[in-house]
């Protein structure tokens, strides 16, 4: 199952060429991570994996949820399976601002002050979006298990998030990917 998600990484969202990140940073290559996580295939193996990654890590939390939109797919996909194996785990979506009309959150879905959350992330560079949606989830009252990354670029993100007390479970790291896709120098 695994390397199914990794062979879906490759042919799906890995990308060769001149980037610039959200970061800002330059970068050869680019991992558009929700040609695999909004797929139905992804969607399927990232739940699955995803769920059993916290089961392995002992964490046990009540929602789950991210910055949106990179997050959105993932969480759904780790909430559905977890319906299907009779543990609901509720998602949740994080804006980026307060939305400004209606009740003015800046969080969608049922987060409550008291709950205790993974807050997920598509891809891992600086771990700059991670905090920002753990800075709103605690902001709503809730607490903050673990960040769970699809892929961790190995950019020091999980380090940044790892020194701010949080701790941090990917699913693929990009040296595994990269050495599926080969030399890409």
């Amino acid at each position: 199952m695994r390397q199914r998600l990794l062979d879906l990484l490759a042919e799906r969202s890995f990308r060769v060429g001149e980037f610039t990140l959200a970061s800002g940073a330059k970068s050869r290559y680019y991992v558009d991570a929700r040609t695999t996580t909004l797929s139905a295939d992804g969607q399927s193996l990232i739940g699955t994996l995803g769920l059993a990654a916290l089961d392995d890590a002992g964490v046990r939390p009540d929602a789950v949820g991210g910055l949106t939109m990179g997050a959105d797919p993932i969480a759904c996909a780790i909430a559905h399976r977890s319906a299907l194996d009779g543990r609901p785990i509720d998602a949740f979506v994080v804006r980026k601002e307060p939305k400004g009309h209606g009740r003015r959150s800046q969080i969608e879905g049922r987060l409550e002050a008291g709950q205790a959350v993974v807050v997920v992330e598509d891809v891992i560079t600086t771990g700059g979006s991670a905090l920002k949606a753990c800075s709103a989830v605690k902001a709503a009252g809730a607490q903050v298990l673990a960040i769970l990354a699809l892929v961790d670029r190995e950019e020091g993100g999980r380090e940044a998030l790892e020194a701010e007390g949080y701790r941090v479970i990917s699913l693929v790291p990009l040296s595994e990917l990269r050495a599926k896709i080969g030399d890409i120098t």
